[in-house]
């Protein structure tokens, strides 16, 4: 399978990641430890079109396809200022509205979407449910004209300065009676709506949320899609998540050997670069082979996506998402090693990335999990869980 760039790709990826130098990954801590957002680069890249490069062009994006935000979302990352609501609002959001939103949401939300004006949260994880999304104690039931959402929510990410965040719920079938899944638009300031943050261990501008609906009524337009279209519209969105997680951990993995790189070259001990030594390079080099295999596996998930090989996709993605994680958190872990005392500081910008690789290899899906989906679906094996 050809993997190769377009001329129009390679210039998006010299592009962005001339942006992504321009702010760095002091500007990325600094706006983490302030509290604060990465307002200005988001604003920037949404300007500039990077947001929007997977939204179709009649609906004021870039046209392209899930290949050109997994270079956008690798390249910032590359240069230490990930956006991680790259996955969440152009990635899953814009790509199920897209696809199976009516055509009145896709003109009122996806314009937005593309420029950066407008940021959509999305949350399907619960406390109870776990990994298991066939149980979301989220319910939604109709009451005349309207939804009336009720559950709690779980990692939710960015919906402090989301406008509104897309929530997977169920609802009862008009045919069985059973819980199937559906989509929701809701506005942040809703009523009934309430969040609280969650304390983590990671360097991140972006919080933690846990949500909590109780009784939040909403119009009969705020369903995504018409009524079947829960399910596929949520498996829509879920593939884009993982090559885009995957791309972020490419780029971070591809950020933390480059300034152990530079470090190890220039670093004097004994009258020598310390690079010189193997016991130093030979690591460095293992993790810079595990980070380029990965890297492969996402841009072979990514065409395969855009080619809408879906069933190919999805084990792709799988794949790319645990891959790049372990290379992530290799490559970190060694760039910390290869700086010694001075890995652990803020000023050498790689402990920094600690808390961001760690999870990787949990979330969005755990390794676990990707796992059981090659034993079953791959390997042909009973499923185990």
């Amino acid at each position: 399978m050809n993997f190769d760039l377009t001329p129009e790709q390679s210039d998006l990826r010299d592009a962005v990641s001339a942006l992504g130098r321009r702010y760095g990954h002091d500007y990325f801590i600094g706006k983490a430890k302030a509290g604060e957002h990465t307002t200005e680069l988001w604003a920037e890249a949404g300007k500039l079109g990077y947001l929007g490069v997977s939204i179709p062009t009649e609906y004021g994006g870039g046209g392209g396809g899930i290949t050109d935000l997994t270079i956008v979302c690798e390249e910032l990352s590359a240069t230490g200022s990930p956006l991680l609501l790259l996955v969440v609002s152009p990635a899953i959001v814009a790509t199920i509205l897209a696809k199976h939103g009516t055509e009145a949401q896709r003109v009122e939300f996806l314009p937005r979407l593309a420029d950066g004006s407008l940021l959509i949260a999305f949350a399907i994880t619960e406390p109870e449910a776990g990994s298991n999304f066939h149980r979301l104690g989220t319910v939604a039931r109709r009451d005349g004209d309207e939804w009336v959402l009720n559950g709690r929510k779980c990692f939710i990410s960015g919906v402090d300065h989301a406008d509104y965040v897309m929530v997977v719920a169920r609802t009862a079938d008009a045919a069985t009676g059973k819980l199937v899944p559906a989509l929701f638009l809701v506005p942040t300031d809703a009523a009934g709506l309430t969040k609280s943050k969650l304390d983590m261990e990671i360097v991140s501008p972006e919080s933690q949320w846990l949500l909590y609906l109780d009784d939040v009524r909403l119009p009969a337009d705020a369903l995504v899609g018409d009524g079947d279209a829960g399910l596929p519209a949520l498996f829509a969105g879920l593939n884009p998540e993982r090559i885009t997680v995957a791309a972020m951990s490419a780029g971070t993995g591809r950020y933390a050997l480059e300034r152990a790189s530079r470090y190890t070259a220039t670093r004097q001990v004994w009258g020598r670069p310390i690079g010189t030594h193997q016991g130093v390079a030979h690591p460095l080099a293992h993790a810079a082979i595990q980070v380029e295999l990965a890297r492969l596996m996402v841009y072979k998930a990514a065409t395969l996506y855009d080619q809408g090989r879906d069933l190919e996709a999805g084990v792709a993605a799988n794949m790319a998402k645990y891959a790049t994680a372990d290379a992530a958190a290799l490559a970190v872990d060694t760039a910390i090693q290869a700086h010694g005392g001075n890995g652990m500081t803020t000023e050498y910008g790689v402990a920094t990335l600690l808390g961001a690789v760690r999870a990787g290899r949990i979330a969005p899906v755990s390794r676990e999990m990707i796992l059981n989906f090659v034993s079953q679906h791959v390997l042909g094996q009973e499923k185990s869980y």
